[in-house]
């Protein structure tokens, strides 16, 4: 029986070398299936780059939708595209040697999941910060489950799934690509998988909240509810991350940045080409946790 095949796109700007080679070599080291690897620079060539992979030099930076959908084709135009897509952040590890072939068994058990997300712990194995378990309910992050979100940079996605829907929305160009994506495959008909008992590691940092942060996070989160969302939730939902965006910063700065991403993604929100998800997709998005209201 023939191995599995994953290709994975590995996004850089050559920033952090030593983190790259380092991650670079436990997906070298993955076993149990045949492993077709693009490094793609976002903006730059990339410096750290494994003995036959693909290379893409981006002449500027797209960001990280963009720069992923750029590795994603490269992979496919280069022929015989594998049936598994594998998206890694540049200082994510692979603890163990199985753990690619580990989840693509899981998306055989579960062929109803576009795409299969592995539990995120820092280097001790242990510790999952709230914001790295893709549900609302994040107080047990080894419960495995459907979910209706991802984290980008560790995930399996079925290369057929992610074709049709089209891909990462490049237009986001950083944050919330993740929702977006997972809101379109569930319209499609899929779900995702939370494979808990697969690991995988990324330092324990503390996200920077920077003026950009604050700017795209803020406009990316109406132009992807007006991109996706029934005109009756549209209200309901805006209004609740309008309410929960401006009490964070409020308390952990950059009002003036959400502010103004706010202001521009209400007024470029008709930019976004609307395809509002079904009702049935609403049910489906609540049953898995996370009723696109929040």
């Amino acid at each position: 029986m023939p191995r599995p095949r994953v290709d994975v796109v590995v996004l850089t700007m050559n920033d952090r070398p030593a983190e790259e080679a380092a991650a670079q070599a436990t997906l070298l080291a993955q076993s149990g299936v045949d492993v077709r690897v693009v490094v793609v620079g976002n903006g730059c060539k990339p410096e750290v780059v494994p003995a036959g992979a693909l290379t893409v030099c981006l002449p500027e930076n797209i960001g990280i939708p963009g720069g992923r959908n750029a590795g994603a084709a490269a992979l496919r135009d280069a022929g015989d595209p594998a049936d598994w897509l594998y998206f890694l952040d540049n200082d994510a590890t692979f603890p163990r040697p199985d753990v690619l072939a580990r989840l693509v068994a899981e998306a055989e058990r579960h062929p109803e999941a576009a795409w299969v997300q592995p539990r995120l712990t820092g280097p001790d194995d242990s510790t999952t910060p709230r914001r790295w378990v893709p549900r609302l309910r994040a107080s047990n992050p080894g419960r495995p489950g459907k979910v209706a979100s991802m984290t980008e940079g560790v995930v399996l996605i079925r290369r057929a799934a992610f074709d049709a829907a089209g891909g990462w929305e490049s237009q986001l160009f950083l944050y919330h690509e993740g929702f977006d994506l997972a809101w379109r495959l569930y319209e499609a008909g899929w779900c995702g998988w939370y494979a808990a008992s697969i690991r995988m590691h990324h330092p324990l940092t503390e996200p920077a909240r920077h003026a950009l942060y604050h700017r795209l996070a803020a406009r990316n989160r109406i132009w992807t509810a007006h991109r996706n969302l029934p005109a009756p939730l549209l209200p309901l939902y805006l209004s609740a991350w309008t309410a929960i965006t401006l009490a964070r910063a409020v308390r952990g700065g950059g009002l003036d940045q959400t502010l103004r991403g706010m202001r521009e993604g209400w007024t470029t929100r008709r930019t976004q080409r609307r395809h509002p998800m079904s009702w049935r997709t609403v049910y489906r998005l609540t049953a898995a946790g996370r009723p696109p209201i929040i």
